[in-house]
């Protein structure tokens, strides 16, 4: 891998994942990379992409070193042949460069605005990192996705599923209290159809996502009938990709309880985090056994440090 962006830049997939599980059995066994420098560039909040970044690094003997852009360092300016006469005191053609003297590679988290779609979905910060730094660049959530997450939620779906025939795994929509991103979803998705899994999305008409993304998954609007049968479920809220940005629903039907996880199949539920209690999901849900999002949680760590490992 030269960077890694999404699941499209990996090779083989089937090869990423049984490394990942040989890290996760023995995370400290490898440290040839001591010596190695990555930055982790925040642009807005994180608490598991960063611990577990550092923690990663930390098991390969990487030096991880975070900035938090707006707070440690100057704003940046994305866009090309600007006046740089309002509050952006510095570039990313000379920023990006500077750091990529100073790192062996860099790992870089965005957020979306959320207004403008062509804006957003052009990536132009994270593709900024990627076209001046001259280093390996890691996406640690960007605009549109989520790889590293994609990535922990297929290794804990592979490690929990035991049985030969394709599990079925639904991404249900639930309801939130302000818009959020489609960059979860939209990674959820590619990394389960890459790995060839049986999926279904569920969710409120008009929150269709991007059908680039989608367009080789079953959607069925009915989330009683999509939960059916479901040997997975992975709870997450997201904006309306049409109709961009916009909360259009916050029916509450939609939180995921113990009457829909009774129409599964004894799925294991599964979400990002942070996940807001009663809302998304269910306290009973949560503290059920059939929660794995802890786990998901765990694995992040043993994403993060794989994909260090093939990069360096």
């Amino acid at each position: 891998m030269k960077h890694f962006t999404s699941v499209n830049d990996v090779k083989n997939l089937g090869q990423l994942l049984e490394k990942a599980k040989q890290i996760k059995s023995d995370p400290t066994a490898d440290q040839s990379r001591g010596g190695k420098k990555i930055g982790l560039i925040f642009l807005n909040p994180s608490l598991r992409t960063r611990l577990s970044s550092i923690v990663a690094a930390q098991h390969l003997g990487i030096d991880p070193v975070v900035l938090d852009i707006g707070k440690d360092g100057w704003a940046l300016e994305f866009s090309d042949g600007v006046k740089m006469d309002g509050d952006k005191a510095e570039h990313i053609k000379e920023a990006a460069a500077v750091m990529g003297l100073y790192f062996d590679a860099l790992g870089v988290r965005t957020f979306p605005q959320l207004k403008d779609q062509q804006e957003d979905y052009a990536e132009e910060i994270l593709n900024g990192f990627i076209n001046y730094a001259n280093v390996p660049i890691v996406s640690l959530e960007s605009a549109t996705a989520h790889p590293l997450q994609g990535f922990a939620d297929l290794l804990t779906i592979k490690e929990q599923w035991k049985l030969d025939k394709k599990p079925k795994v639904v991404l249900t929509w639930a309801p939130h209290v302000k818009a959020l991103p489609q960059a979860v979803p939209n990674s959820f998705v590619n990394w389960m159809l890459a790995a060839d899994m049986d999926l279904t999305i569920t969710h409120p008409a008009g929150y269709e996502l991007d059908e680039k993304v989608t367009k080789n998954a079953q959607l069925i609007h009915d989330q009683s009938e999509a939960l059916k049968d479901a040997d997975f479920v992975y709870v997450k809220n997201w904006s309306s990709f049409n109709d961009y940005g916009k909360v259009l629903s916050t029916d509450t039907s939609w939180t995921f309880s113990k009457a829909h996880h009774d129409l599964t199949n004894q799925a294991k539920v599964m979400h990002c985090l942070p996940v807001r209690r009663g809302l998304v999901i269910a306290n009973e849900v949560l503290d059920s056994e059939y929660a794995i999002h802890l786990e998901q949680a765990n694995n992040r760590v043993y994403a993060m440090q794989t994909v260090l490992s093939e990069l360096l």
